[in-house]
């Protein structure tokens, strides 16, 4: 029995990734994964290079999906505002939508992921915990944006749409803006490297706040339920490990794991006091043959600096999944250890 054609848009993002990954493993399932640079061919899954902020390449690339029964939008692309985020990230699923919806007769469901920024998670403190139906900031966030043109293109149409609100999302994948998972192994494997403890980088007041992660399987698995669960048609759901943790209590079970101690925590911005550890890691490759990956790609310290200066709580009420009929969790401290066993198996870290 056919469970559809999944188009998965952001395909080689920690996201994306890990949607193919486990569509691949259910039965029924053809899958199509979008990106800027493509991918290798394997078995049902297939992969598209497409510009999606060029409106003419992405009509021209997806013209002939015209058995796509499921988009999982994941793409996303980077500026230094919030701003700027929108008028690029708000056309490339326009651009999408436009070119798919006219040719694929059949299409049930587009899925959105979003994230606490549509809670003005990342503007300061918020309340918490967050629900679905909390007001908005004040705009621009562009997955509100996002989110208004999906409901209002939906209106009259036979397809229906659900937006997925992880928290930090962990797993694997490289040259991605957002995975803390890398950051944090990659931080300490240059800790261990050149002899010093692991030190905690973030505000003050930030180590011990309450926040959770989103295990990048487990939003997976959630992401395939919405889509295909008739309740959760129209809806937007948090999605999150189930579990709370703070740093002061999570960091030591870190170090430990790559056999650091732990210093006091020190405020610095990883991307100022890692901006010259190229050559560090270039001896380490070679020293411990990893694979050999630039060093502008096994790490966003940005992003590292942006999740650990949040000195206020950081979670999300995720019963609203669990009432619909989601009742998946995952242990944080076993996520991270696993995340971080799995770069070592892939040669990525000593």
């Amino acid at each position: 029995m056919s469970n559809g054609v999944a188009l998965v848009v952001g395909a080689n993002g920690v996201i994306g990734r890990n949607l193919v990954e486990h569509l691949n493993t259910l039965e029924g399932w053809e899958i199509i994964g979008l990106s800027r640079r493509g991918g290798r061919d394997t078995g049902r899954v297939r992969h598209l290079s497409v510009d999606l902020l060029d409106a003419d390449d992405t009509r021209d690339k997806l013209s002939g999906l015209t058995g796509v029964t499921h988009v999982f939008y994941a793409a996303y692309q980077d500026r230094p505002t919030w701003v700027g985020l929108v008028p690029p990230n708000l056309a490339m699923l326009t651009n999408v939508v436009d070119a798919v919806e006219p040719v694929a007769r059949d299409l049930r469901h587009i899925s959105l992921m979003q994230g606490y920024k549509v809670y003005g998670a990342h503007l300061g403190p918020f309340r918490t915990p967050a629900r679905e139906t909390d007001a908005r900031p004040m705009p621009p966030e562009f997955m509100a944006s996002q989110q208004d043109f999906l409901e209002r293109r939906q209106r009259g149409a036979d397809w229906t749409w659900t937006a997925i609100r992880p928290s930090v999302v962990a797993g694997f994948a490289l040259g991605n803006p957002m995975n803390l998972a890398m950051v944090i192994a990659v931080y300490a494997a240059i800790s261990k490297e050149l002899g010093i403890p692991l030190r905690f980088p973030g505000k003050p007041g930030a180590y011990d706040r309450l926040l959770e992660m989103t295990d990048a399987g487990l939003l997976a698995r959630a992401t395939v339920w919405a889509a295909t669960e008739e309740r959760a048609a129209n809806q937007a759901f948090n999605i999150n490990n189930g579990d709370l943790f703070r740093w002061s209590e999570m960091w030591p079970k870190i170090a430990g794991h790559f056999g650091l101690e732990v210093a006091p925590p020190l405020p610095m911005s990883l991307e100022t006091v890692m901006a010259d550890k190229e050559p560090v890691w270039n001896a380490m490759v070679a020293k411990h043959g990893l694979q050999d990956i630039a060093y502008q790609q096994v790490s966003s310290w940005g992003f590292g600096d942006f999740v650990f200066s949040w000195d206020y709580d950081m979670f999300a009420d995720g019963s609203k999944a669990r009432r619909f009929g989601f009742h998946d969790f995952v242990d944080t401290e076993a996520m991270f250890l696993g995340i971080f066993d799995d770069l070592r198996n892939r040669k990525i870290i000593p």
